[in-house]
């Protein structure tokens, strides 16, 4: 049961800066028999989940706008059976639960496996490091913070790789031209010469960077722009369309863009998604060296080797067995029902070995539901599923990295994937269920029920499991934090 500091509602919010992030609406429930039909486009950024961390670690709760919930669930990884070839690059994993937030409602989730490539066969990598020299940058854990975490991804490199840097304050220019990543005394060098004054030409800099990468385009190598920045353009071209056609455009030149982001009180969250979005990238938060280290040492392959683009889901419910649900999450990454089998449209990229998963909450037929039958209409007909139908269908659209023609991966939400118990649920389900309940109480609590913090901390430490890195360990102290701020909060009033 919730405590009388732990009631669910929207939380407080301490202004600590400029921060800007985009609000988005939660997804809401939707009837099967109006809309069975879900698209999105998978997505495996991490950064809200490290905003969210380095806002609790200050005692501060993050403004829910900086909230996205796939992002909190999809930093961890999961021990989901492998995929078995980079020819097919996907394993999949469905599983179906009660929900612990709602009596009689299920959780679905979807997840996927990508193919993990052996460092030997890895294609070469000509990068091109893109950094913010601004003024702004100048706290430690801005530019000082930059340089170690590009210094450790230099060890991830192989000698055939190929670097190169670009920096940007009040104008932009080229430090250091493609150089073999073997020779890292002389990139170190560079790195360490960099300091921070000025204004932000981040337009100009993203245009030199692609230049340089294109100048060295390796047709059979990964080439992407790497860009660390705390997002504060405000020199030449700031308007958040303009640079999303250029990178656009430059996407499909071959060339991606990903995105480190640094820094609390100025951070440009909403422009940072949108160059990564639709640069073919992810976007990532840096707040610490440990952070720098997850993702550019641990899971340094998946962040700069691809070995699937454009990957859409879809999943058809069943009216028969689902009365209504809900897509947790993913406001931001929703497709269009006939986006699914258009190749012209674009959605995330995997990278080697990362896991992805999507929830969905469900209403089951003669369950209670959210939304009321129409007066003027047909009344649903709430019959219970038959006990060995399928609850959906989903589907799973990717192509290769180097293919224009996308491929299908299709699996059914059958009996097989349910469970009666949510202890009996995959220990991995259980946790992605923790850490999605925590977000979904950061962002308001609007579809939790009587879900509280304490109700998270049991789920989380039954489900922990492996934990070799600390990362689970570490998701449990910030739901103590989030408890005690909003318990302070709350005395404070």
């Amino acid at each position: 049961m919730a405590r009388s500091y732990d009631v669910v509602g929207p939380p407080p919010y301490r202004d600590v800066g400029r921060d800007r992030f985009t609000a988005t609406k939660e997804n809401p429930f939707k009837l099967v028999r109006e809309e069975p039909v879900s698209t999105l486009s998978l997505d495996v950024d991490t950064a809200s989940y490290s905003f969210v961390r380095a806002s609790l670690n200050n005692n501060v709760l993050p403004q829910p706008a900086a909230v996205r919930t796939e992002e909190m669930v999809n930093y961890f990884p999961y021990d989901y059976a492998p995929a078995r070839s980079a020819a097919e690059p996907f394993s999949t994993h469905i599983a179906t639960f009660p929900n612990p937030w709602t009596a009689g409602h299920l959780l679905v989730r979807v997840a996927v496996k990508g193919y993990e490539l052996p460092r030997a066969t890895r294609p070469r990598a000509n990068l091109v490091f893109l950094i913010d020299t601004s003024g702004s940058m100048s706290q430690p854990n801005k530019l000082p913070l930059v340089k170690q975490s590009l210094g450790l991804l230099l060890d991830q490199l192989g000698p055939q790789d190929r670097v190169a840097i670009v920096t940007y304050a009040g104008s932009a220019g080229t430090v250091l031209a493609p150089t073999a990543a073997s020779e890292k005394p002389a990139i170190l060098a560079a790195l360490d010469r960099l300091g921070a004054g000025g204004s932000t030409a981040g337009a100009e800099g993203i245009r030199q960077a692609y230049a340089l990468a294109e100048a060295n385009f390796d047709p059979k190598g990964v080439n992407r722009v790497l860009l660390a920045t705390d997002g504060d353009f405000n020199v030449g071209i700031t308007n958040q369309e303009e640079l999303k056609g250029y990178i656009e455009r430059e996407r499909d030149k071959g060339v991606f863009l990903s995105v480190l982001g640094f820094g609390m009180g100025n951070y440009n969250d909403a422009l940072m998604q949108t160059l990564a979005q639709n640069g073919n990238g992810a976007a990532a938060y840096i707040d610490t060296i440990n952070e720098a280290r997850k993702t550019l040492v641990e899971e340094a392959s998946s962040t700069l080797f691809p070995i699937a683009k454009d990957v859409k889901v879809q999943v058809e419910f069943n009216p028969a067995a689902v009365a209504e649900y809900r897509l947790i999450g993913y406001e931001t990454r929703l497709l269009n029902r006939d986006d699914f089998n258009n190749d012209k449209v674009d959605a995330g990229d995997v990278g080697s070995g990362q896991t992805v998963t999507a929830l969905y909450d469900v209403v089951p037929t003669g369950a209670p539901g959210l939304i009321d039958d129409l007066r003027y209409g047909t009344p649903a007909q709430r019959r219970a599923a038959p006990g060995t139908g399928e609850l959906g269908f989903v589907k799973i659209r990717y192509k290769l990295p180097k293919a224009d023609t996308s491929r299908l991966i299709t699996a059914p939400i059958g009996a097989a994937t349910r469970v009666a118990r949510f202890e009996d649920a995959p220990r991995d389900a259980r946790f992605a269920t923790a850490v999605a309940g925590f977000a979904e109480l950061l962002r308001g609590g609007r579809y939790v029920g009587s879900l509280g913090y304490d109700d998270v901390l049991r789920v989380a430490l039954a489900a922990r499991g492996e934990d070799p890195f600390g990362y689970r360990a570490e998701f449990i102290q910030l739901v103590r934090a989030a408890k005690s701020a909003r318990a302070m909060a709350a005395l404070e009033r």
